[in-house]
């Protein structure tokens, strides 16, 4: 027989009572699939480690789709605490004069713990201003590594634990690829503004903009169309003619990945949060891992990143903003840090996540996961190789894709593209600069 329950009325009060004290932030992120359920496991065990605030999170599409919808609220008075917006929207949200809470500024007027020593200098360089202040809180950082089929490249008599280390030898081992009927194409690439001209540049320490590539200041202008940067397009041109590279489409390149997994292409480039979808789609072979190439007349650098960071938007109560606190003191936890970091692919956002992961025996029963790691941290950042910030910049990615097929299809040569592409791209950034004196 069971015993009936009953809760008193007393109970039942303070019950109610703590649930109406609990502060609820909103927070709009870009995360969909599994990285979205992954996003959604780690709010949940924020909310379920503590009582006094809850983070609610609503998935808003895609980067672009949810800095908009962000932007809109906020004119509209209805903006929630905390917004994921991708790298590229950094001068963007900078630019937005009385819409942001910096992060420095927030966890210091919360009384929180943070250090920004603890964060890897090369991811938190992206998000900081001239005085080195952190301006939102990284979380999803990621930068591009090169994926290789092990298999194909033992079919052409290639070392199959050996990547390509310069532009040369994988256009070397392409053509031996191809010759040996092992795979169709050499590689392909997704994102080629991202991979095969921002982290080309860097990778081989070329200024992508005047003024650090954009940190210091509006008046910046585009100067991706240097000697090296023509030199590679102009290659990428003749590799796609003679069967070595096959594109992988506009924006993100979402033709490249199948290429990949259908062994058509031995060689795949791509961002290293890719690594999650490599492994299981491609279960008919063995993946290898590298950097990214260089020419072997120069010396590589480091990598810049790409992902997005959380900002804190002005115009809710105080509650919420120490809510926010809270919430980034547990996110970049080395705990909860390492578990993202291992699940996603993206990097470890700081040093004790990294040496946790170590610790933890990840990097070596995982092979080739720290290559993200390892390529960012290089060299020390220069002023050509930490990142960019530039006004306008999601339109100026629809023109590099524009100007990169003209290249293909042979309406114009690589330097003719390059230059076109500056010349509309600055168009932009001085709308900009005129849009936010």
């Amino acid at each position: 027989m069971f015993r009936s329950l009953s809760i008193s009325p007393l109970a039942l009060l303070a019950a109610v009572s703590v649930a109406q004290a609990q502060t609820e932030i909103q927070w709009w992120h870009a995360m969909g699939g599994e990285l979205g359920a992954k996003l959604e496991e780690i709010v949940a065990g924020y909310n379920a480690s503590q009582s006094d605030y809850k983070v609610t999170p609503s998935y808003k599409g895609s980067y672009a789709e949810t800095m908009t919808a962000a932007i809109a609220a906020f004119r509209a008075g209805e903006q929630p605490a905390i917004v994921q917006v991708f790298e590229v929207g950094t001068g963007t949200m900078m630019a937005a004069e009385g819409a942001v809470y910096p992060v420095h500024q927030l966890m210091a007027d919360m009384g929180a713990p943070f250090d920004p020593a603890a964060f890897l200098p090369a991811v938190v360089g992206y998000y900081t201003d001239t005085q080195g202040n952190m301006l939102s809180m990284p979380f999803n950082s990621s930068t591009p590594i090169l994926y290789y089929n092990k298999d194909v490249f033992e079919k052409a008599g290639l070392d199959r634990d050996t990547p390509p280390k310069t532009w040369e030898e994988v256009e070397a081992f392409s053509r031996q690829i191809i010759d040996a009927g092992a795979a169709k194409c050499g590689f392909t690439t997704g994102w080629i503004s991202w991979v095969q001209l921002e982290n080309f540049s860097a990778w081989h320490n070329q200024p992508i903009g005047t003024l650090e590539n954009g940190f210091g200041g509006l008046e910046t202008e585009l100067s991706v169309n240097g000697p090296l940067q023509a030199r590679h397009w102009a290659n990428l041109k003749d590799w796609q003619d003679a069967g070595i590279f096959s594109y992988g489409g506009p924006g993100g390149g979402n033709d490249a990945p199948p290429k990949f997994y259908a062994q058509d292409c031995a060689i795949y480039m791509n961002s290293s949060a890719s690594r999650a979808g490599v492994i299981a789609n491609a279960k008919d072979f063995e993946v290898g891992y590298g950097m990214l190439p260089h020419y072997a007349d120069t010396a590589p650098q480091n990598s810049i990143i790409g992902g997005a960071t959380l900002w804190v938007l002005q115009g809710r109560p105080e509650a919420e903003y120490k809510a926010a606190a809270d919430f980034f003191n547990y996110l970049s936890s080395a705990a909860v840090q390492a578990d993202w970091h291992q699940f996603s692919g993206y990097l470890p956002i700081t040093q004790a996540a990294w040496d946790l992961s170590k610790d933890q025996g990840f990097y070596d029963a995982n092979p080739g996961a720290d290559v993200s790691i390892r390529q960012m941290t290089l060299n020390a950042p220069t002023q050509n190789s930490k990142g960019l910030r530039f006004g306008n910049y999601v339109q100026i990615r629809a023109i590099i894709d524009e100007e990169f097929q003209a290249l293909l299809a042979g309406q114009k040569d690589a330097q003719t593209a390059l230059d076109d592409l500056v010349t509309r791209g600055n168009a932009l950034i001085r709308g900009f600069e005129a849009a936010n004196k």
